[in-house]
């Protein structure tokens, strides 16, 4: 079972866990090579960021790449950046039952907005009836454990010129997630400044 799978992925995978500025952060490194960063919030044990990073074609380092988080949480300097800051920014911002995507600066009126899943493809799609914006983008925690994509899951919601896309968490990943928290919790967390760090 694919479930089972990606989780006994991430128990083989080797952890290092830290505390700083009010948050768990854990890097796994797989047996493939590959790594993920993860932070949690210490108050809440909400994730407030993931990010990849696979083996290049060469076998170097490649980049990092976002799955959830802001791009840039500490603001923009690069003029270029902030002369397009009033264009839709998109993001994923997940609650601890739902896999959540925000796009910023988008004032139309709630009605305009859909949302669908598109399971063929492997994604959601957003749609305006005013053909202004479309944003296709996928789950990969679905595509991780193999799960089905299903529309009832979607809901969206619009307030403060920010739309709210909201997929409700399938049990089989909400048991999962409790079972790695459960996991990391046991890990024992250095505070930023130490050396060593605690590994599984």
């Amino acid at each position: 079972m694919a479930v089972q799978h990606w989780a006994d992925t991430l128990r083989k995978a080797k952890k290092t866990a830290l505390i700083a500025d009010g948050k768990r952060k854990v890097h796994y490194l797989f047996e493939d090579g590959s790594e993920m960063a993860e932070e949690y919030e210490l108050k809440t044990d909400e994730l407030v960021l993931r990010k990849w990073r696979h083996k290049s074609t060469f076998g170097g380092q490649g980049q990092w790449t976002l799955e959830v988080g802001e791009t840039n949480p500490n603001g923009v300097t690069s003029d270029l950046i902030k002369e397009s800051s009033s264009n839709p920014l998109f993001m994923r911002k997940d609650t601890k039952t739902s896999f959540q995507w925000r796009v910023r600066n988008i004032s139309y009126p709630t009605e305009v907005y859909s949302v669908s899943a598109e399971p063929a493809e492997r994604c959601c799609v957003i749609r305006t009836s005013n053909k202004k914006y479309y944003k296709k983008f996928s789950i990969p925690d679905l595509d991780r454990c193999q799960l089905p994509l299903e529309s009832a899951a979607l809901s969206l919601t619009h307030a403060n010129n920010t739309l709210i896309i909201s997929y409700k968490k399938p049990k089989e990943i909400l048991t999962l997630e409790q079972e790695l928290l459960g996991e990391l919790k046991k890990l024992k967390g250095t505070s930023e400044g130490d050396i060593d760090c605690k590994t599984q």
